[in-house]
C-alpha cells in the first residue's frame, strides 16, 4: 500500500514533464514571429500612410495642372435680322405754291396748319394789267374776225367772177392770199385771248392736291411777281400731303442685298415711347453711294391719323431675311490675341483649342459669330488670359440640352 502511494506521485510528475517538452516553442520561431509582427506594424503605421500621402500629392499636382472650366454652346440666330437705322420722315407729296401771274395779293383764305382739298382756293391776286390786256386782245380778236369775214366774202365773189372770165386769175390769187392771211390773224387773236384768259384764271391760286399748308409767305397787298422780270419767283404757300409719309434710310452695303421691296419695317420715335409704326420698304436707289457706301432706301408709312410729322427723325427697324443665320455667343467667351479674336473650344479629348473667329453685330451681352465655329462646339466661358492651345481642361458646368432647360 505504501508502495502504490509512492508510485502515483512519481507517475504524475513524469506525465507533466513530457507535456511541457511537447508544447515548448523554439526561440528562433518566436523571434521570427516577433520580427514579422514588427515589420507588419511598421508597414501599416509607417510606410502605407506615406504611400497614401504621396499618391494624394501626385493627384493634387495632376489636378492643379488641369483647368476646370464652364462651357456654353452657340445658339442659332434668328432667320430674320432686325437692322436699326436712323431715318428722315418726309411728306409723300411736298411742293411750294407759286403764282402763275403777276399782280398784288387781294386776299388769302388759308394759313399754316390748314387742311385743304385739291381745288380749294388758297388766295386771290388782283391783276389789273392782265385784265386790260385781255380786253385789248378781245378787241383785236373782234377786228380780226371782221377782217376775216370780209376777206372770205371777197374771195368768194372773185371766185365766181373767175368762172365768167370777168377777172384775171392773178387777182383771184391775191384775194385768196388775203383771205388766208386774215384767217391766220384771226387765229392769232383767238390764241392771244385764250392765253390772257388762262393768265387771268391764275389770279385764283388753287390747291393742287389734298394736304396741309405748312407755310404762308405773303400777306394782303404784297407784290406778286410770276418771274416774268427774270428774277426768282416768290413762294406763296407750301403744301404737304401727310396722309402717307416717305422715310428715307441709308442701308450699309453689307445689308444692301437684303433690302428689297416688300421688307417690313417699324418706326420708333422718342415722343411715342413704347409705340411702333408699321411701314414697308417700297423702293431703293439700286446703287451704292460712293461717298457713304450705303444704299438709299424708301419706306412708306401710313399716317392717316396725322400722328407723325414730316421732317422729323425716327429710328427705323428693318426686318431683313438672313439666308445664313449667324451663331450667337456671350461676349465673355472672347479672347483678344495679337493674331486676332479667338474663342477656346473644348476638344473631344478634353483639351482647349484656341480658334479664330469672325465677329458680326454686337448686341451688348451677345455677339454674332459669322464664321469659325460649329453649332455643337463647347466654348469655354470666361477663359483665362494665360490659356493656350493644348491645355488640359475639365468641364464642370455643361449647358442643359435644348428642350430641357
Amino acid at each position: 500500500m505504501n508502495s502504490s502511494e509512492n508510485r502515483t506521485p512519481s507517475g504524475t510528475r513524469g506525465t507533466g514533464a513530457t507535456a511541457s517538452r511537447r508544447f515548448r516553442v523554439p526561440r528562433r520561431l518566436l523571434l521570427i514571429a516577433l520580427l514579422a509582427s514588427a515589420v507588419a506594424l511598421t508597414v501599416v503605421f509607417g510606410v502605407l500612410p506615406r504611400i497614401e500621402v504621396r499618391a494624394d500629392l501626385k493627384k493634387e499636382a495632376a489636378n492643379r495642372n488641369i483647368m476646370f472650366v464652364s462651357v456654353t454652346r452657340p445658339k442659332q440666330a434668328s432667320a430674320v435680322r432686325e437692322l436699326t437705322l436712323p431715318g428722315n420722315m418726309q411728306a409723300f407729296l411736298d411742293t411750294p405754291i407759286f403764282a402763275r401771274t403777276s399782280g398784288y395779293l387781294k386776299r388769302w383764305h388759308v394759313d399754316i396748319g390748314s387742311r385743304v382739298k385739291a381745288g380749294d382756293l388758297l388766295a386771290e391776286i388782283d391783276t389789273p394789267e392782265i385784265d386790260d390786256q385781255l380786253q385789248q386782245a378781245s378787241a383785236d380778236r373782234a377786228t380780226a374776225r371782221a377782217n376775216f369775214q370780209l376777206a372770205a366774202s371777197t374771195a368768194a365773189r372773185w371766185e365766181a367772177l373767175l368762172k365768167t372770165d370777168s377777172v384775171s386769175r392773178q387777182e383771184v390769187d391775191e384775194k385768196r392770199s388775203d383771205f388766208a392771211a386774215k384767217k391766220s390773224a384771226l387765229d392769232a387773236a383767238r390764241f392771244n385771248v385764250a392765253r390772257l384768259q388762262k393768265q387771268q384764271s391764275f389770279k385764283r391760286v388753287l390747291a393742287p392736291f389734298d394736304g396741309v399748308v405748312t407755310a404762308r409767305n405773303v400777306d394782303v397787298g404784297s407784290l406778286i411777281d410770276a418771274g416774268s422780270g427774270g428774277g426768282p419767283s416768290r413762294e406763296l404757300f407750301h403744301l404737304a400731303s401727310t396722309t402717307r409719309l416717305r422715310v428715307y434710310v441709308n442701308v450699309p452695303q453689307a445689308y444692301a442685298r437684303d433690302a428689297v421691296a416688300g421688307v417690313e419695317a417699324e418706326l420708333t420715335l422718342p415722343e411715342f415711347p413704347g409705340q411702333r409704326f408699321k411701314g414697308t420698304l417700297v423702293r431703293s436707289a439700286q446703287a451704292i453711294d460712293t461717298t457713304s457706301r450705303t444704299l438709299l432706301a424708301e419706306i412708306e408709312v401710313d399716317n392717316a391719323n396725322g400722328a407723325l410729322l414730316p421732317g422729323g427723325y425716327a429710328q427705323v427697324h428693318l426686318h431683313l431675311g438672313d439666308t445664313n443665320p449667324a451663331l450667337m455667343l456671350p461676349v465673355n467667351v472672347l479672347l483678344f490675341r495679337p493674331e486676332g479674336v479667338m474663342v477656346a473650344v473644348v476638344s473631344p479629348d478634353q483639351h482647349a483649342v484656341l480658334t479664330p473667329v469672325m465677329l458680326g453685330r454686337d448686341f451688348g451681352t451677345q455677339i454674332e459669330i459669322v464664321s469659325g465655329l460649329g453649332a455643337n462646339d463647347a466654348i469655354i466661358l470666361n477663359p483665362s488670359d494665360s490659356l493656350t492651345s493644348g491645355t488640359e481642361v475639365r468641364v464642370v458646368q455643361e449647358p442643359a440640352p435644348k428642350g430641357k432647360e
